[in-house]
């Protein structure tokens, strides 16, 4: 499997190529919307942020959503995962989380996915690199994953072996 890094921002957004899904964490207390996911919705003109609103989709444990680019970005679609509270994210919660992301888009056919792993401010580096060796990366059946990465975790993932 390819694992690349691109940098958090419109910028690592736009520069995915050969990506096919987004996938991002939403948690039931993220307002406003943190690192990518409020990228993508400010990107969207607001469209996940109603979707919030209105209730539909409220980013629980285990609640999921799909949502067309139309466009606005390389990528067509969006996988959006429900990652419960943000503030309660531990290393179990975060690979429970990761490892069903990975089920939920290998059953949706999806060959290449960029996301960013959630917990940069409540977990350390070394935990969120092995959530997504250890939970993500063996659920994921695709051939390329590009994980959207602040320095240190794109450092890691640099050095990575398999």
């Amino acid at each position: 499997m390819n694992v690349s890094a691109h940098e958090l921002g419109l910028g690592g957004l736009d520069s995915l190529a050969d990506v096919d899904a987004l996938c991002l964490f939403v948690g039931e207390d993220d307002r406003p919307l943190p690192g990518t996911a409020g990228y993508v919705d400010w990107r969207l003109c607001g469209t996940l942020s109603r979707v919030l609103q209105s209730g539909f989709f409220v980013g629980a444990q285990d609640d999921s959503l799909l949502l067309p680019t139309d466009g606005r970005f390389s990528v067509p679609r969006v996988f959006v995962m429900g990652l419960g509270r943000r503030r309660g994210l531990e290393p179990s919660s975060l690979g429970e989380a990761l490892a069903s992301a990975g089920k939920v888009l290998t059953r949706a056919r999806v060959e290449s996915v960029a996301l960013e792993v959630p917990g940069q401010d409540a977990l350390d580096e070394s935990v969120r690199f092995s959530a997504l060796q250890e939970h993500f990366l063996p659920a994921f059946r695709g051939r390329k994953v590009a994980v959207l990465a602040d320095k240190e975790l794109a450092r890691r993932l640099s050095g990575r072996k398999g």
